[in-house]
């Protein structure tokens, strides 16, 4: 008989355990649910009330442990599509349409963290633009490319914005259209304005608009905008960068040595540069390899990104630099690139810029 009062304790306590991630359950409940497991043993259930005094502990404990485990979640992943940043890169912009914020995140020695998170506006009707004036915000991997001067602008765009460079690449490849995708600020007369209110652009709070004036670089800051922000492990970052410079370094190896062969494996057979397909675009590149022999190619600037829309899509931006007989010849370059199910890795999209 001296065993069940403990039997009942323990049955509570597991229950508090079980329930202690539900930081909603009240006291009263919890009595209920004891009452309810022993109904004739109420003198019982008596000592079984003592179990309240070890609750409030047993509950912040439970609830210190999950913070823990949350934080340290939280600052072990980074957004899967950061998987190189060059120096040059300070700041990083993600907009996650799904929570209406739109992050920062900085380099901080090798590591990207997140600074700061403010409120943004999206097009009116949602995210993955397809073509002009459908009121919807696109969906990829932007860089701003200038600041503009709004004060002979419409009031809705605020105090300052910035214009990204959609359509991209990608985007023509896949027929999109449209142009003028700002981030920018709002009417002063009306700053309020719900999650889904532009024509497409990303609108700020003016005075948020402000605080990013020193930390936006035309032409070196990207603007990723997703649906909502998925995140991965340091480890799985660095597997996946590993795998994307190997093939990156391939494709320096055989422009620099003039293994044509090899070069052009590279390229998808849906490729296309502009408006030339894969065809059209290997016979103007065989006569380029031929009248350009090659000292060497150097890659600087390098900077990875996964797409946030497109599974297995990924971008390349970098200075391209070609040691020739007359010079070196400096270019932006970007390489859209497919990773296949079985790792192989193609271009689909190549642009400069």
């Amino acid at each position: 008989m001296e065993r069940k009062p403990n039997s009942i304790i323990l049955a509570c306590l597991q229950l508090a355990t079980r329930r202690s991630r539900r930081l909603s359950m009240s006291k009263a409940r919890f009595s209920i649910s004891c009452k309810q497991q022993h109904p004739k043993s109420m003198h019982k259930y008596g000592q079984a009330k003592l179990i309240f005094a070890f609750l409030p502990l047993a509950l912040a404990s439970a609830a210190t442990a999950e913070d823990v485990v949350t934080t340290i979640t939280k600052s072990s992943l980074t957004p899967a599509y950061l998987l190189e940043m060059p120096e040059s890169v300070s700041d990083i912009l993600i907009a996650d349409a799904a929570s209406a914020s739109l992050l920062r995140f900085s380099r901080s020695g090798d590591q990207i963290v997140e600074k700061d998170r403010r409120y943004m506006s999206i097009g009116l009707n949602g995210t993955g633009k397809q073509r002009a004036w459908d009121r919807k915000t696109p969906l990829g991997v932007y860089f701003v490319t200038e600041k503009i001067d709004t004060r002979n602008l419409h009031e809705k765009y605020g105090v300052a914005a910035y214009a990204l460079d959609y359509p991209n690449a990608w985007d023509r490849q896949k027929k999109r259209t449209g142009s003028g995708i700002w981030l920018h600020g709002v009417d002063r007369r009306n700053p309020s304005r719900p999650p889904r209110d532009t024509d497409g652009c990303l609108a700020l709070p003016n005075e948020e608009i402000n605080l990013l004036e020193g930390v936006i670089e035309p032409q070196v800051t990207p603007v990723i905008v997703a649906r909502e922000v998925e995140w991965m492990t340091p480890e799985e970052i660095n597997n996946r960068r590993r795998e994307f410079r190997a093939v990156l370094d391939t494709w320096k190896k055989s422009l620099a040595y003039g293994d044509l062969d090899t070069y052009l494996s590279l390229y998808a057979d849906d490729f296309r540069f502009h408006d030339m397909d894969r065809e059209a675009w290997v016979s103007w590149r065989i006569g380029v390899f031929d009248s350009r022999p090659l000292k060497a190619v150097m890659i600087e600037d390098l900077m990875l990104v996964a797409d946030p829309e497109e599974p297995n899509l990924y971008l390349s931006r970098f200075t391209q630099v070609l040691l020739t007989d007359a010079g070196p010849i400096e270019t932006r370059k970007r390489l859209y690139w497919r990773r296949k199910h079985d790792q192989r890795w193609e271009i689909v999209s190549e642009d400069s810029g």
